[in-house]
């Protein structure tokens, strides 16, 4: 089915363009009342989505033609004019619905896709959360900067660094960056600087060429031309050694690659994008972080808020994770209004990661579909009991659980497999926790975080009941 869309802001047209695509609808976009009505004339469309000021008139005064020769034609009105009389001209056209701006994106799709007549929502989820168009879910002011920053890189090649604490989803964000992007044909390769060894990082992200080094038995191609023709996902930059951050400024200002071991100049081709959960300006200040690298990965920064900072978000956002739960095979559930207000008051210092593995973890242990305040508190508090001590404040990373992660987050990293041999005996299945949410639920990062065979650790998750899934954030 086809969707006629009137939109003159190009930022807001990709955006809604991307989300009805999404919902498997075809888009065709103009930005003007006469292209609108050419168009109308031209094929039948099974809904009109229409701004309300055009370059060359009101959208709402010109409708009436439109319901004239078109009466079961479904109208969805957007406009940025929020005032009453606004609200009033739609509501007095027969308008299927009216958005004001900023709206939810994924409930424009779910709108639309109820105006056409298809298929609702599968009755099993109640509609909540379903048909989602984009990669991100939150309707609070922060997140609509962020979606506005995300509609402005779309179109270009511009290197992009995300900011924000860890769990906060920069992975969703450059993926949303990719998605909808002109590179989206292209693969997406992210890689974790801070989980490869200094002593390769080299080789993992140029690659090398036989015989560069001791093991080097045949020629490995890097993430940088594993990702050519898309994007280049560099996370935790923060945490990239020197040297490697000097070759990566190369890279970028020469727009080539050499291989490890070899001569032969390898263009780049490839989008980057950069994220970090560590604040660089005073790492540059101490000079741990090169001031020119800097420049070159911020051209578009992006800060993404912590979950605190988008209190409002958090009521979507668990609901998303609950139908996401379903999904995969989890008991549904549902959440009274109390319950909510409860989940809105916690501090999240884990962000939406914290926030979804602690939804997964609900939908798995609660007692009664339907989930009220009084059920919450003692997941809430079993949660809170989970939660690792933190060392003490001496300025240098702890002892035991927490300060082992922490020396190894710190680049103080110990030989393979001792962080594994002390925590073994008391603090094996918290270990092995801790470590999943710092790695987001990759097995691979984790069992070279731990020092450890990965058909090992995958043994002892098996063993202690631990699922990676629920520290994976989407």
């Amino acid at each position: 089915m086809s969707v006629l869309l009137v939109e003159d802001d190009e930022s807001i047209a990709i955006v809604i363009t991307a989300a009805l695509e999404a919902e498997g609808f075809d888009v065709v976009r103009c930005d003007s009342i006469a292209e609108r009505d050419r168009l109308l004339a031209s094929r039948e469309f099974a809904v009109l989505v229409t701004d309300v000021m055009l370059t060359d008139g009101d959208g709402i005064e010109t409708l009436g033609r439109v319901t004239a020769a078109h009466p079961r034609l479904p109208v969805v009105i957007l406009s940025a004019q929020n005032t009453l009389d606004t609200a009033v001209r739609a509501s007095d056209t027969g308008a299927f619905e009216y958005f004001p701006k900023p709206f939810d994106i994924d409930e424009l799709a779910r709108t639309v896709r109820q105006a056409a007549g298809a298929s609702a929502p599968s009755p099993a989820l109640d509609g909540e959360g379903a048909g989602e168009g984009l990669p991100l879910v939150g309707r609070s002011a922060a997140m609509q900067a962020v979606y506005r920053m995300i509609t402005r890189v779309l179109r270009n090649d511009l290197t992009v660094l995300i900011l924000g604490e860890s769990g906060t989803g920069k992975e969703l964000v450059a993926e949303a960056i990719h998605q909808l992007g002109h590179r989206r044909a292209g693969p997406f390769v992210a890689v974790n600087t801070a989980a490869i060894p200094a002593d390769l990082i080299e080789s993992e992200l140029f690659g090398h060429e036989r015989g560069a080094f001791t093991g080097a038995v045949a020629r490995h191609i890097g993430k940088f031309e594993q990702a050519a023709g898309g994007t280049l996902f560099l996370d935790e930059i923060g945490d990239m050694p020197m040297q490697a951050q000097t070759r990566l400024l190369r890279a970028l200002q020469s727009g080539t690659i050499r291989r490890v071991g070899g001569r032969e100049e390898v263009r780049i081709d490839a989008r980057i994008i950069a994220a970090t959960n560590k604040d660089l300006e005073p790492m540059i200040a101490a000079g741990q972080f090169r001031e020119d690298l800097y420049y070159r990965l911020a051209v578009v920064p992006v800060h993404l808020p912590p979950l605190r900072d988008r209190a409002d978000d958090i009521e979507a956002l668990a609901r998303h994770f609950l139908v996401q739960a379903a999904g995969e095979g989890l008991p549904r559930r549902f959440l009274t209004a109390e319950a909510v207000d409860v989940l809105r008051r916690q501090p999240w210092k884990g962000n939406v990661r914290e926030l979804r593995n602690f939804i997964y973890r609900l939908a798995l242990l609660a007692r009664e579909e339907q989930v009220d305040a009084a059920a919450l508190e003692p997941l809430l508090a079993s949660a809170r009991a989970d939660e690792p001590a933190a060392p003490a404040d001496s300025g240098e990373p702890g002892d035991g659980l927490a300060g082992a992660v922490a020396h190894w987050l710190a680049d103080k990293r110990p030989a393979p497999g001792t962080i594994y041999d002390a925590a073994l005996a008391a603090f094996e299945a918290p270990l092995f926790a801790e470590v999943l949410k710092t790695t987001g639920g990759n097995q691979l990062r984790a069992a070279q975080m731990l020092g450890i065979n990965r058909n090992t650790l995958r043994k002892r998750l098996g063993e202690l009941a631990i699922d990676p899934e629920l520290y994976h954030l989407r």
